[in-house]
């Protein structure tokens, strides 16, 4: 019986140090996520004031300055861009598509870029890269005047909304629209990525255009 006894006294204050070892580890592991709750609300508001400040800024994450001369035009939209160390990047202008090879004002398009920038000092805002790892960007001549914006206001390219909510790109081509300067002589011309659709189902456009003299 004694024996008895003291074996019930040994167990017991076992169990009842389990239990307060059991109420440690909840009081640390509730700590715990206490904390790292309240780390990851504080990082994530400063990723989001981030995001937020650089959006009101019109910038995209990860956008640098780049200075260089146009070597080459492509088309309306895109040109080939010689940097330090003589390297070359190809550009492909943001905001706008132009008319491609076979499309009404292609040739006019093209050559009022080089017009406007051929064998010049540009400076470039880059916003990223396409797909075909064309930079993007909005580009600048010396006397301040940005090139995606020229095209749009000569009438010779489409503001290429799917990718750009520039508003001063949008009330350009209204009022190029409104003015029927350029491919805005025709009252609904086929648009670049329309063409390219087509073409990628297979469909010819060659018999789509009514090309005129002067809208080569």
């Amino acid at each position: 019986m004694k024996k008895n006894l003291e074996m019930k006294s040994t167990i017991t204050p076992s169990l009842a140090g389990l239990k307060r070892f059991e109420r440690f580890i909840r009081q640390l592991i509730s700590k715990f996520a206490k904390s790292l709750y309240m780390k990851i609300c504080v990082h994530l508001s400063i990723l989001l004031l981030f995001i937020s400040c650089n959006y009101l800024n019109g910038e995209k994450r990860g956008s640098t300055i780049i200075n260089g001369k146009v070597i080459s035009i492509l088309d309306g939209d895109t040109y080939d861009f010689l940097v330090e160390g003589n390297n070359t990047v190809r550009v492909r202008m943001e905001g706008i598509d132009a008319p491609e090879r076979g499309m009404p004002f292609y040739r006019v398009s093209k050559n009022y870029l080089g017009q406007l920038c051929f064998q010049k000092e540009v400076r470039l805002e880059t916003t990223g890269k396409d797909r075909n790892g064309r930079v993007l960007a909005f580009s600048y001549l010396n006397d301040g005047r940005e090139l995606s914006h020229e095209m749009i206001k000569a009438g010779l390219a489409w503001h290429f909304k799917k990718y750009s909510s520039d508003l001063v790109l949008s009330n350009l081509e209204i009022a190029a629209r409104n003015s029927k300067l350029g491919l805005w002589v025709d009252k609904n011309p086929m648009s670049p990525w329309e063409n390219r659709r087509l073409h990628h189902e297979g469909i010819s456009t060659k018999d789509s255009f009514n090309i005129k003299v002067g809208e080569e």
